[in-house]
């Protein structure tokens, strides 16, 4: 196909800002519809952007236009109710992080997704940083020499921070208020004030949940839990221990999330810039002491300007047109629900 025909379910912040911006710039894509509940935004979205057809929901989107994949970005806690309906038009889906707001969801969804026939992308933009994108090809690579020893420890830590970064500088605002949506019913193992717990730490931190795993290569499973809540523990498939650093502080005007892989002669680290900021990617460093008299070095490579958002969106293209696979499918989203559980079990007794 010579573009790609997307249609957008939702363009509120994130919508815009976050992905329809993006997709907006991409050479090989169209965006071709937007279905928005609110008319004045939906249109005034539409003429920024010079996209053709707005409808007022993804039914009339999906019965009027030819669509090669559809980007929904509405909230998590609503993906049980919404994304059958677009599941069932066979096409490729993405949507934001997490997959849903409990495991009993998710696994619905993906019984709806496995009658529908296509496949659905969890828009999980950290794996898609050009620095994340460097570095896991680089632990592939040391894993499979072992040129500096075997993986010992994988450290993520996202303190809280100005995670928009000016982002939605550029935001189409409205003061059309949105109905009342239909939520997905809460998860049945756990009371009131656990459930929102649990919403809070998929919200905030499903991103590190999966970039974990992402980054050992292998599933784990959790092992402790601080009192605190700042620290996860976790304990990989093949014995290597993970760690997520929450909340050890916080900062105001600055984004401070970094991940580290160590080797037993070495690291691979990643730093990683505010979501929404804008043509900017992460950094990587890479240090290797092989010992015997060699002189140990750092290598740090100069990535393109491009955000992880961007890529993101570019990496969706290029799945839809069979060029590569999306970085991250509902299935394994639903095994960081499962994970989130188990941490909150560790961490609440609940």
């Amino acid at each position: 196909m010579d573009k790609v025909r997307i249609g957008f379910v939702g363009v509120g912040n994130m919508g815009q800002c976050a992905h329809l911006k993006n997709y907006s710039v991409i050479p090989d894509c169209e965006v071709a519809a937007i279905a928005e509940l609110r008319p004045n935004k939906a249109r005034r979205v539409a003429d920024k952007y010079g996209i053709p057809r707005v409808y007022g929901d993804a039914a009339e989107m999906l019965r009027n236009e030819d669509l090669d994949g559809i980007v929904c970005i509405q909230p998590f806690t609503r993906q049980g109710v919404i994304l059958p309906e677009l599941y069932a038009a066979g096409i490729p889906v993405l949507t934001e992080k997490p997959l849903a707001a409990s495991v009993a969801v998710g696994e619905r969804l993906l019984s709806a997704l496995q009658s529908g026939g296509s496949w659905h992308m969890v828009a999980y933009h950290k794996r898609s940083d050009p620095a994340t994108m460097y570095a896991k090809r680089e632990i592939e690579r040391l894993c499979q020499t072992g040129e500096l020893g075997a993986m010992r420890y994988v450290r993520i830590t996202m303190p809280p921070g100005d995670w928009i970064a000016g982002g939605f500088d550029d935001l189409v605002r409205s003061d059309e208020p949105l109905p009342v949506l239909e939520q997905d019913p809460p998860a049945q193992d756990m009371d009131s004030e656990s459930f929102k717990q649990y919403v809070s730490f998929v919200n905030y931190y499903i991103h590190q949940v999966n970039l974990l795993r992402h980054l050992l290569g292998e599933p784990y499973r959790v092992t402790h839990a601080d009192r605190g809540g700042v620290l996860l523990v976790a304990e990989s498939q093949s014995g290597v221990t993970g760690v997520i650093e929450m909340s050890p502080y916080q900062t105001t005007v600055d984004w401070q999330e970094s991940a580290m892989v160590s080797f037993e002669r070495g690291y691979v680290r990643i730093d990683l810039p505010a979501p929404l900021a804008s043509n900017r990617p992460g950094k990587v460093e890479v240090f290797t002491d092989r010992g015997k008299g060699d002189i140990p070095m750092f290598a740090r490579p100069q990535l393109p300007w491009v955000s992880a958002m961007r890529q993101q969106a570019i990496n969706y293209v290029r799945a839809i047109k069979g060029e590569a696979r999306p970085p991250c499918e509902a299935p394994e989203a639903l095994e960081d629900l499962c994970v989130a559980r188990d941490y909150l079990r560790l961490w609440k007794g609940v």
